[in-house]
């Protein structure tokens, strides 16, 4: 099987070590364990774990950790989770198991690579759904509908969207699953940055709960700050799609670790917590970037609605790689190229990490930008 190489990936696995300030980190401030602790009131949380045997653990996720994912949804039924690892080991599992040869596959472009790239490995016909920034980087349904043929088996989404932070509202969604059902097609939303709103009115229901034919992907990495837990998961009401998953399942994962289970259920009990927290870093950094991007004339950007990361275009003469290694190399500061997403003249920013962090790489980035006014 031949797969393109996953150009974001290897890009921060070059360069990510070497930065002074990563201002390319995706999701929301990483938790220690002592803070998220302390949190959540469970400092005590550890002289219990010492008490569970060190067993594979759960096939499919502990019936506690499914019950507390299933209830992000609207009635959603526990057994309809499955526990992967991370939203990427989610994702691949839904390719692998629905995606075969001659396939058509749909998917937005720009966006996560995984998401076109491993239906392309598998020998399906992916079609890409090009995102623009004169529409606030969201899919034209027009241009969806004239894509569609009569093989065609999955639309992939990506909502809150990496890189941009755009974010599909309901009425948006709802037309997008109603093609999908009408074509007998499957969608597949990987919403790995839901709940992190900029407005908390902007909230937007989950595509599992418009559509039995939405397939959707979460993930403890961004909003719950828990990336070194590995843990995602799929949720879907479709049972036959579901056991699917299973079958393919056993030949990729025995289980998740028992104890990345235990503090994730922990954390999802806790959530309102979690969020509050996230919520104030985001909402504040936000600003911050915000505020600084109308004074520099260099820089422009559709503001993101949604998620921790945002796409701004810059207007120098450099290509986006060699921009970010410029920078890096020069000011100490990190951030991911566009063209590690199919786009020249952008870069991505993560702005989920401590305020200090944003303000001091924003102030790297200044400096760096005057050598080229």
């Amino acid at each position: 099987m031949e797969i393109k190489p996953f150009l974001v990936e290897r890009f921060l696995n070059a360069y990510e070590q070497n930065a002074e300030i990563n201002i390319a980190e995706t999701g929301i401030e990483p938790f220690t364990l002592s803070e998220l602790l302390t949190i959540i009131g469970e400092e005590n949380f550890f002289d219990e774990l010492k008490k569970i045997k060190l067993t594979y653990g759960f096939i499919e996720g502990s019936s506690e950790l499914r019950r507390e994912i299933a209830n992000l949804y609207e009635k959603m039924p526990p057994e309809n989770i499955l526990v992967a690892g991370g939203a990427i080991g989610a994702n691949f599992l839904v390719f692998y198991s629905l995606v075969e040869p001659g396939d058509t596959v749909i998917s937005v472009f720009p966006s996560y690579q995984q998401l076109y790239s491993v239906a392309e490995s598998f020998g399906a016909n992916v079609k890409l759904l090009r995102l623009r920034e004169e529409n606030s980087w969201l899919p034209d349904i027009n241009e969806l509908i004239e894509m569609i043929d009569d093989k065609t088996k999955l639309i992939v989404i990506n909502n809150p969207h990496n890189p941009t932070g755009s974010l599909i509202d309901v009425k948006l969604l709802k037309e997008i699953c109603a093609i999908t059902e009408e074509n007998n097609a499957y969608l597949l939303c990987d919403e790995a940055y839901r709940g992190l709103y900029i407005k908390p009115d902007d909230a937007v229901p989950s595509a599992a709960d418009i559509s039995e034919r939405a397939i959707v992907t979460g993930s403890f990495s961004k909003v719950f700050s828990l990336a070194g837990l590995r843990l995602g998961w799929i949720a879907t009401h479709n049972r036959e799609v579901i056991e699917e998953l299973k079958i393919h399942r056993d030949y990729t994962t025995i289980s998740n670790s028992i104890i990345d289970d235990a503090l994730a259920t922990l954390a999802l009990k806790n959530m309102q917590k979690i969020l509050e927290r996230n919520l104030k870093i985001l909402q504040t950094n936000h600003k911050i970037l915000s505020n600084w991007i109308e004074n520099e004339p260099l820089i422009d950007w559709i503001p993101p609605k949604a998620g921790s990361i945002a796409f701004p275009q810059y207007s120098l003469e450099l290509p986006s790689e060699e921009f970010c290694i410029r920078l890096l190399r020069e000011k100490g500061a990190l951030l991911v190229p566009g063209s590690c997403f199919g786009l020249e003249g952008y870069f991505r920013i993560g702005y989920g990490c401590k305020t200090e962090t944003l303000i001091e790489g924003l102030s790297r980035l200044k400096d760096f930008l005057n050598n080229y006014r």
